[in-house]
């Protein structure tokens, strides 16, 4: 399914977290705007996953289901593939015209 962004969407500034899954992890907060996200760090980064992903205990976690936070930093006006849509967290995986892939916010999709 093909979607245009009806917003921009910046990337953070921080690299993409990479996890697996049995992964070792510091859970941290919950994200205020995007509550079904908790920030975790691992040995090779840290970075915003799903919480659903994670096996918490206080401020220890486990991996249960790997994941990529590689964002797509795109524009209004682009088009997308939808090739995972993540309705729980409210993204979805998306590459660009030009090969690119990333997590953009459903928010700015207006889906074909």
């Amino acid at each position: 399914m093909r979607a245009q962004l009806t917003a921009d969407h910046e990337v953070p500034d921080r690299a993409p977290l990479t996890v697996r899954p049995g992964d070792p992890v510091t859970v941290g907060d919950r994200d205020t705007e995007w509550p079904a996200f908790v920030f975790v760090t691992a040995v090779n980064g840290c970075g915003w996953v799903p919480a659903r992903h994670v096996d918490i205990d206080g401020a220890a976690g486990i991996v249960r289901t790997g994941n990529d936070t590689t964002e797509l930093a795109a524009r209004a006006g682009d088009v997308v593939e939808l090739v995972t849509d993540d309705v729980e967290s409210g993204w979805s995986w998306c590459p660009d015209a030009a090969g690119r892939e990333g997590w953009v916010p459903n928010r700015v999709l207006a889906r074909d």
